[in-house]
């Protein structure tokens, strides 16, 4: 692993992944375990508003420009701000199965999907894991895809 290509990046590639990084292990302590207690609810404020970040600081990073400065992948943005938006109006409506559905949808696109994105060859993501280090980071990477998967799995079997 090589962190010199973050830490030579853009201001707003720094402040997106220090928000992405907590937010992805959060949201999977958050998904994991008891929902609807005082920590739930104080840990999934924390998420939301590391989620909102991750998402607003996409509209500065510009590396793939198709359109304005702008790439598909920004869609992935606007589909966050959705499912917060969407997350907080049904938990404050006591409408528990569209939270879920919004959450589950931001953690898994705006998360996992975003982040395979992230390692394509040529992105800076891809170097600050894939170079620079010893090949064992491929397998914590393959180790960590098999983690979303069981997590994946846990979650469709547990109904709430």
């Amino acid at each position: 692993m090589n962190l010199q290509p973050l830490l030579d990046a853009p201001l707003a590639v720094q402040v997106h992944v220090a928000a992405v990084l907590p937010a992805s292990v959060l949201g999977a302590y958050i998904l994991l375990n008891r929902k609807g207690t005082p920590v739930h609810r104080l840990l999934g404020k924390i998420w939301m508003a590391l989620m909102v970040v991750t998402s607003l600081s996409s509209f500065f990073i510009h590396e793939i420009n198709l359109v304005y400065g702008f790439s598909p992948i920004h869609l992935l943005s606007v589909f966050v701000l959705v499912g917060a938006w969407r997350s907080i109006s049904a938990a404050r409506a006591h409408n528990i199965r569209a939270h879920k559905a919004a959450v589950i949808g931001m953690y898994f696109g705006g998360i996992v999907i975003a982040g395979l994105f992230t390692l394509i060859p040529g992105r800076i993501m891809n170097t600050v894991v894939f170079s620079g280090g010893p090949s064992w980071i491929l397998l914590l990477t393959l180790i960590a895809i098999a983690g979303m998967l069981l997590l994946q799995q846990r979650l469709a079997s547990r109904r709430i």
